[in-house]
Parts: C-alpha cells; sequence; structure tokens
C-alpha cells in the first residue's frame, strides 16, 4: 500500500518479520506490503499471512494495536482472514506484534486506496460485499471504539465541506474501506481502525474512492442504493468528502479525487 519506509526502519522491521516467522515455524516468503511510515509490514508466510506491526516501547496498546485482534468478535458473515495466532515481544526500543492469519488473502481490487479505472468485479462480489455491509450493520455500534470521533466530523465537515451536521445516526463500520483493503474473495482487510462511524460511512468510502471509475461508482451507487439513499447517510458521506479534501489541502493525498468530490458536494 505505501512505498517502503527509511532504510533503518526496513532493517528493523524485516529483522522483527523474520523473529516472528521463526516463532511461528515458518518462513516469510513473496511481496512486502507496506504500512504508513513502516509500521506495519505484511506478507506471505507459508500457507498463512503474517503481519508485524510496531509501536515505541510504552505507546503500544489502545485501538489502533487491539483493533484485528478485538474485531475477531465480529459476526463470521463478515469476510475477513481468520486471526488465529497472536505474539508480543519487546526489543531495542520498540514493541512488536506479530498476527498469523489464516490464509494468505486472494488480490486486492486496487494497489491503491483510489480507483481509477473499472476494476470488472464479478457478480458474486456485489452480492457478498453487500452482504457483509448488511452484517456489519447489524452489530450495534461500541461504545469503547470510534472509527470517527463525533467532536472530529463535527469540526472539518463545516470547515472543509461548508454543511452542517445534524443528529448523528451511528453505526458499526470497519473503517477505511477503500480499495486497498478489499480483495476480490472479497475478503475485507486491515481492522485496526473499526468501530462506530455515522451510518453509511463504509458505503460512502467504496463510492467517493471509486469518482474516478464512473462505471464502477454507478453500480456502487446502485446496488448500495438502500444505504447510500437513506437520509440518515448524509453525515457519513459528508465525513469522508472532507477527509478526502481535507487530506488534499495538507498532505496532497487523494488530490486526484479533490475536484470530483467538490462537484458531488454541489449536488448533495
Amino acid at each position: 500500500m505505501f512505498d517502503a519506509p527509511a532504510p533503518a526502519t526496513v532493517d528493523r522491521m524485516l529483522a522483527a518479520q523474520q523473529h516472528a516467522a521463526d516463532q511461528f515455524g515458518l518462513r516469510a516468503t513473496g511481496h512486502r506490503v507496506w504500512g504508513y511510515r513502516g509500521r506495519t509490514l505484511s506478507g506471505a508466510a507459508g500457507p498463512h499471512w503474517l503481519r508485524v506491526v510496531c509501536a515505541e516501547a510504552g505507546t503500544e496498546g489502545g485501538k489502533l494495536w487491539d483493533g484485528p485482534s478485538t474485531s475477531r468478535a465480529l459476526p463470521a458473515a463478515v469476510p475477513r482472514p481468520d486471526l488465529f495466532r497472536i505474539r508480543d515481544w519487546t526489543t531495542e526500543g520498540y514493541t512488536y506484534r506479530a498476527e498469523l492469519y489464516a490464509f494468505a488473502p486472494a488480490p486486492i481490487v486496487s494497489p491503491r486506496p483510489v480507483l481509477d479505472e473499472d476494476p470488472g468485479l464479478p457478480e458474486t462480489w456485489w452480492k457478498e460485499m453487500t452482504a457483509a455491509l448488511d452484517a456489519l450493520a447489524d452489530v450495534p455500534p461500541p461504545t469503547d471504539r470510534d472509527a470517527v470521533r463525533e467532536e472530529y466530523l463535527r469540526r472539518v465537515i463545516p470547515e472543509f465541506t461548508g454543511h452542517q451536521v445534524d443528529d448523528v445516526i451511528w453505526a458499526t463500520a470497519h473503517g477505511d474501506l477503500h480499495y486497498g483493503n478489499v480483495t476480490r474473495g472479497p475478503h475485507i482487510l486491515d481492522w485496526e481502525g473499526w468501530g462506530r462511524a455515522p451510518y453509511g460511512y463504509d458505503a460512502a468510502t467504496l463510492y467517493l474512492f471509486a469518482l474516478l471509475a464512473p462505471t464502477t461508482a454507478a453500480r456502487i451507487r446502485t446496488e448500495l442504493a438502500p444505504v447510500l439513499d437513506r437520509p440518515e447517510a448524509r453525515t457519513g458521506l459528508l465525513t469522508v468528502c472532507a477527509q478526502i479534501l481535507q487530506a488534499q489541502e495538507r498532505t496532497d493525498f487523494y488530490a486526484e479525487l479533490a475536484d470530483p468530490v467538490r462537484a458531488y458536494l454541489t449536488r448533495l
């Protein structure tokens, strides 16, 4: 998903990956998948998938650290690789967590979060993704995990979209459901940030991150109309719009999406 980090971080994380593989009696093979600034390193390990996450010693824990492990309580109807072994250790000022998943995920829909062309997803993908989002929405919103904080959305929506926020209807969400976190299976990956979010937030992410691929965006708008057309989904849509525009302004992430999102806001 991200470029390799600085060489010192690469060396440290590769050593951690090797240590984790040794602990599980496996060998890390295949393509390396880096997380943001080298915080995570993932890849195949035999028939399994090995993910290593790190934090400075003493700062581990909390929502992002525990997200994948706590997501195991979500319904089996939400398709995701089964996390079945965890190992933690600390060395040289860093704490690491190794997560071993039951299988290596199928190819992701896109190497980037944003679609820039129609990926040609099969009919089964649409049916299973819709069912997965329905199953996730049936989970009562957690009181101890926020994918999106209310104070945040009430600040950024007016600032970046010019719209106001009324009452917020909350639902359980993956929280980062872009095309680099969904396989062609489909399986949903990267559960670090799952939790409470405005209703329709995941569906809004899939839709808005496909605006550069009009065929896919139109299909999403049709398939997820029962969610996106509900009045309470407006806050979820506005939240994702605001996040895209905020990222574009501050880091130049999603720069290519900024104009399509602004055009969409004029119709919202």
